[in-house]
């Protein structure tokens, strides 16, 4: 899924380490994109010697893009190559079970707007049986057993619950927008209808206690 993600922002633009780590935060969130230069640059090798990313010239490193405790260097700036893109036009037509589990769909979802629609589709129905088998398993934990568990126990599970069946609501309302040709509407923060039903589940990368 990293290399996924790499080679989706690089396709936007050439960037060096510290940029794609910043992307990777900003297109993925927090949670998601919370990767070391350690799990970064051994990656990007990987894809070098593929072949589906190349190093070009280094530009001067600031002040702020040098880690801690690390010496000012230049950065190397990579930039796809014509078989990166291939590998990537594959990699973004896939559809399998390993898209539909957390990490898989929040990386596939976070480039949607560049999968075709029928692709997207078939993410999104998977995603919803995944989801919804999760959802049954928690009801059988709770219809069987709740009397043998602790309060925060029942607590958590119930939670698991929750979450749930607000991601199938959620799933079941893209399903229907891709169907009809519809897509997302977010309103911005501030405007008339622009703050979210509190009972919405989070987008990918997003918790809900980081909403404003």
């Amino acid at each position: 899924m990293l290399e996924f993600a790499i080679l989706g922002l690089l396709q936007e633009a050439p960037m060096h380490g510290y940029e794609l780590r910043k992307e990777l935060t900003a297109k993925l969130g927090a949670i998601r994109a919370a990767i070391s230069y350690g799990s970064l640059y051994p990656t990007l090798r990987r894809l070098q010697a593929a072949g589906w990313i190349t190093e070009a010239a280094e530009t001067p490193a600031t002040a702020e893009e040098v880690p801690a405790l690390t010496s000012r260097r230049g950065r190397v700036v990579y930039t796809i190559t014509a078989e990166g893109k291939e590998r990537f036009a594959q990699l973004i037509a896939q559809a399998g079970p390993e898209t539909y589990d957390d990490t898989g769909f929040g990386v596939h979802f976070a480039f949607f707007a560049r999968t075709d629609q029928a692709t997207r589709l078939r993410i999104l129905e998977g995603r919803r049986r995944k989801i919804e088998e999760r959802r049954e398993g928690l009801r059988d934990v709770l219809g069987r057993a709740a009397e043998r568990l602790d309060a925060y126990t029942l607590e958590l599970q119930r939670h698991g619950l929750d979450a749930c069946e607000r991601e199938v609501r959620w799933l079941e309302e893209l399903i229907a927008n891709e169907r009809s040709g519809r897509a997302p509407t977010v309103p911005l923060p501030g405007t008339a209808g622009g703050r979210r039903d509190d009972n919405s589940p989070p987008p990918p990368g997003e918790s809900r206690k980081e909403r404003p």
